[in-house]
């Protein structure tokens, strides 16, 4: 719909110059009148002209009208007018005064210095004070600015006389700090909020590898710092930062943006830009990126996330996907009916709605987005020039088409904060009167506002910020056009994302299909190996090492298995727990050694039984009687029950008790077996001086007792001092092998040591005696059974040194076995085969026949030797003389063995029956 709203004649236009600034009053972009002014700073047009002569300090004219920011004047000038339709401030009107900062400081700051200005002072101007405690400048509170550079240098003037100020887009992190910006104030959060959202949207969708587009300014220059420190905390690496001029009148400007173009272009690893600029900064790049066909993802600052003007640039959807992060929006409907009736509003003290209906009939045949633009190239002096001609067109679609909501919602916002402390303060005075109240006094209320904002209240925090939350905001292609579509919220405090449904988690998810990432992602078990590059995000991934895994994607380092019993392979994402290793039961080699050990208890049962059985023959009792027997049979018994010690999962009691049960046992049984081969060479012995010592060792109770004893003091000193324990060998990458340890290798041998030492005694006593009679050869079969024993031990020795894992006790158990039943075997078996298969040997007059002929023979050969010791070879023929002369010598015996060249000897001759009685008494005694 079209509608006229006045005709201004040519002549009014042709003489007036009304945006040229020719008082103070011209300066003056809008204004109402009020109680209570509040001043507002808004960046309506985005340059400020220079002209070619040289520079004077004359308040120059401005181009490129904002259509957004325009919007957010109307926004303010709708709050005002609602409050003072309401009962907030019963009685008490606002009124206000808005200025045009065209986006620079310098303006910006003239305007800050007409609020410095006294109230109701005829020449507007600034008084020098030293305590502005009393004054009353012409404003309580300002709404601005557009920009944070500008509001930068606005609060460094208001700040002189603490002027509450209150911007609805200024978002620079800086502006946080109250020691330098003490009374400003903003209804949006700082970049610090904007930056982490920003960076979290990195990193959760995978990107590492981007780029930066700032302006050169204060604003840009503090988001870039803000966000490299976001990025860096976050593993994000900025592969390059690119700074265009801050005005778009630098004649370095164009040179500039093709300069980021060709940058963009170049980094084809870089496919996310992150852009923190203007918006007639961003369609100057983009126009450009349009034609150089750059297709990227284009993360969006708040200053233009959601700017309508953009959006509809010809061909935008071929710049790929932009994501923006906009300030939260709330209910804006009164606004846009606001926006209605706005034709019918009046234009005398409105020059920025004069100015747009100028603009409106100069460029209202245009189509939409030609019309758009027409309206943000058009100049105040061309309007003077072109508009007298135009018919005037009112659009009513237009304003409503390029609201950006979060910036209409947050000035609206502003507006209600700054009427609710005024509220505070008019409590119990009478604000009619200016004044009433300082603005110092003000901006202490202010601290305090708690504001309703659909149905939540908000409130300033110590910063000064309201941390409310961003809607993310995507650029989604529907029926052909862009449209800008709320994706999700991130919620500032929480840091976290929320989505409304699962379509929108999706479009969510599906920028994780993009890759920006200067080296591939790391799988899990896989680590970053840094290259050359200056970045931590370009590097090599190199498989984890043994025993080491990483379980993310891109991790910096690998963990280690968090102890020994864990292990990785190469390349791994966990850890894996260690096999424990140990001889168990049903090991088919430990189910070998236990029936050969079951086996070997039978064979001692069944010996027992046998040597029961014939306790009377003489065979057994030639072994000792029943009793030693029985004690050596007891001792192999328990050499064969200690190997059950060895098998299945070692603990301390078994440890302990293996070793000191089998070193005890054996010693008991070789300390028999000694005593009875000590008796046999006793009892076949003719050599007198032999017979003396064995008789003076033959002490069979004391001498078991004591050489078992001294083993089993040996044990416990072993068991007290340095006892065996459980040990865990790690020896094996992949397996903890259970083991005992021996405590000390020197007990263990000395132990073994002792053993070794009476088994090669009783060897030595066996083979004194190995030539005994054939059919009672004890001490032969004694000789073999030590030499198998010092065969298998000799043999154990280095073989156990070199053995390792769990068939280390295996090795033991099997040089257990082998001594014992060597020793068994030769001890008893050829007992038992006479006891069975030669019973007719097993007789006493067998036994003693073959005594007696071994005991005349061994009689025999000791005369002879007797007669012939020390002769000479030659001599041997030498006769005997029977010296017996007379018949009395010869019944006493007495003989006289003469040999050649020596003296006589004399000797007796014993009878045959006094020598079987000394055989007998010796056999007898065996």
């Amino acid at each position: 719909m079209a509608f006229v709203i006045f005709l201004i004649p040519c002549f009014v236009i042709s003489t007036d110059i009304a945006f040229s600034c020719q008082n103070a009053d011209d300066f003056v972009g809008a204004s109402a009148p009020g109680d209570i002014i509040i001043g507002g700073l808004f960046a309506v047009h985005s340059e400020m002209l220079h002209p070619e002569d040289p520079i004077k300090p004359v308040i120059q004219n401005c181009a490129g009208f904002e259509i957004q920011v325009f919007l957010q004047t109307l926004a303010m000038i709708h709050a005002i007018e609602t409050i003072n339709n309401s009962t907030l401030l019963s009685g008490v009107t606002l009124g206000y005064e808005i200025y045009d900062t065209c986006a620079e400081v310098t303006k910006a700051m003239a305007s800050a210095l007409r609020f410095l200005s006294k109230f109701n002072s005829s020449e507007d101007a600034v008084e020098f004070k030293c305590n502005y405690s009393d004054y009353i400048p012409r404003v309580k509170a300002v709404t601005g600015a557009s920009y944070s550079e500008v509001s930068m240098a606005v609060s460094r003037l208001l700040a002189l006389q603490l002027i509450p100020q209150v911007s609805p887009a200024s978002s620079a992190e800086i502006l946080s700090d109250k020691i330098r910006f003490p009374s400003f104030f903003r209804t949006i959060p700082s970049d610090f909020h904007q930056t982490r959202a920003m960076t979290r949207l990195i990193y959760e969708s995978g990107w590492n590898w981007i780029g930066v587009i700032a302006t050169d300014d204060d604003n840009g220059r503090f988001a870039l710092e803000s966000f490299g420190v976001q990025a860096m905390a976050n593993n994000v690496c900025i592969a390059f930062k690119e700074m265009l001029p801050a005005y778009l009148s630098d004649s370095t400007f164009h040179t500039k943006v093709d300069h980021a173009i060709e940058k963009i272009v170049k980094e084809t690893r870089v496919n996310v830009i992150v852009v923190f600029m203007r918006q007639f900064h961003v369609l100057k790049l983009f126009k450009k990126a349009i034609e150089r066909n750059v297709k990227k993802v284009w993360i969006a600052s708040d200053n233009w996330s959601a700017a309508f003007k953009i959006s509809t640039i010809p061909n935008i959807r071929q710049l790929g996907t932009v994501v923006g992060f906009g300030f939260k929006s709330g209910d804006i409907s009164s606004f846009q009916e606001f926006l209605r009736n706005l034709h019918e509003k009046p234009t005398e003290n409105n020059k920025f709605l004069h100015e747009y209906i100028m603009l409106l009939s100069v460029c209202a045949y245009l189509e939409y987005h030609d019309f758009q633009t027409c309206i943000a190239n058009q100049s105040q002096d061309d309007l003077l020039e072109n508009a007298g001609s135009k018919p005037q067109i009112w659009r009513d679609d237009f304003l409503n088409a390029n609201i950006e909501q979060g910036f209409i919602h947050s000035t609206i916002l502003a507006v209600y904060a700054i009427a609710h402390a005024i509220k505070g303060r008019c409590k119990d005075r009478d604000c009619k009167d200016p004044s009433a109240f300082t603005p110092w006094e003000l901006l202490e209320e202010l601290k305090k506002v708690v504001v309703i904002d659909d149905d939540k209240e908000v409130k300033f925090d110590p910063n000064g910020d309201m941390s409310t939350s961003y809607d993310v905001l995507l650029w989604k292609e529907i029926d052909g056009h862009v449209e800008i579509t709320t994706m999700a919220e991130y919620d500032a405090e929480k840091g976290g994302f929320i989505f409304e449904d699962e379509e929108k988690k999706k479009d969510f998810l599906a920028l994780k299909k993009v890759q920006s990432t200067c080296s591939q992602h790391c799988r899990p078990g896989q680590v970053k190996k840094v290259t050359e590059s200056p970045h931590t995000c370009c590097y090599e991934c190199i498989y984890c090492p043994e025993n080491h895994y990483s379980n993310q994607t891109d991790m910096d380092y690998c963990y280690r298995c968090n102890n020994k019993t864990y292990w990785a392979p190469v390349n791994s994402t966990t850890c894996y727990r260690k096999t424990i290793y140990f001889l168990a039961w049903t090991d088919w080699f430990a189910i070998f050694l236990l029936l050969l050990s079951a086996f070997g208890v039978v064979v001692v049962l069944s010996i027992c039984i046998i040597f029961t059985k014939n306790l009377d023959t003489p065979v057994v009792k030639a072994s000792g009687g029943l009793i030693v027997c029985y004690i050596i049979l007891f001792s192999h018994f328990l050499i064969f029950l200690s190997t059950v010690f060895f098998i299945d999962v070692p603990t301390d009691f078994k440890c302990k008790t293996r070793q000191a049960l089998f070193g005890i046992s054996f010693t008991l049984c070789i300390s028999c077996i000694l005593i009875k081969s000590l008796k046999i060479l006793l009892a076949f012995s003719f050599d007198p001086k032999l017979q003396n010592f064995l008789k003076c060792m033959y002490k069979p109770i004391p001498a078991v007792v004591t050489c078992t004893g001294i083993q089993v003091i040996i044990c416990t000193f072993w068991l007290i001092f340095r006892t065996p324990f459980v040990n865990q060998n790690f020896s094996i990458p992949k397996a903890i092998i259970l083991e005992c340890n021996e405590g000390s290798i020197v007990a263990f041998g000395i132990m073994l040591g002792y053993i070794a030492a009476l088994a090669f005694i009783c060897f030595i006593f066996a083979f004194k005696g190995r030539k005994l009679p054939e059919n009672y050869n004890e001490a032969k079969f004694i000789t073999f059974g030590m030499l198998i024993y010092f065969i298998a031990w000799i043999v154990f020795i280095p073989v156990y040194a070199t053995t390792f894992g769990k068939y280390l006790p295996a090795v033991e158990i099997i040089v257990v076995l082998i001594s014992n039943y060597g020793i068994l075997c030769c001890t008893f078996l050829p007992k038992c085969y006479i006891i069975i298969y030669k019973q007719e040997t097993n007789t006493k007059s067998a036994f003693l026949k073959m005594v007696y002929t071994y005991s005349s023979k061994s009689a025999g050969s000791v005369a002879v030797s007797q007669a012939s010791l020390d002769s000479k070879s030659s001599s041997l023929r030498a006769t005997v003389t029977d010296s017996c002369k007379t018949e009395n010598d010869s019944v006493n015996g007495n003989c006289h063995f003469q040999v050649p060249g020596q003296p006589l000897i004399k000797g007796k001759v014993l009878p045959k029956n006094a020598a079987r009685t000394v055989i007998r008494k010796r056999v007898s005694s065996i």
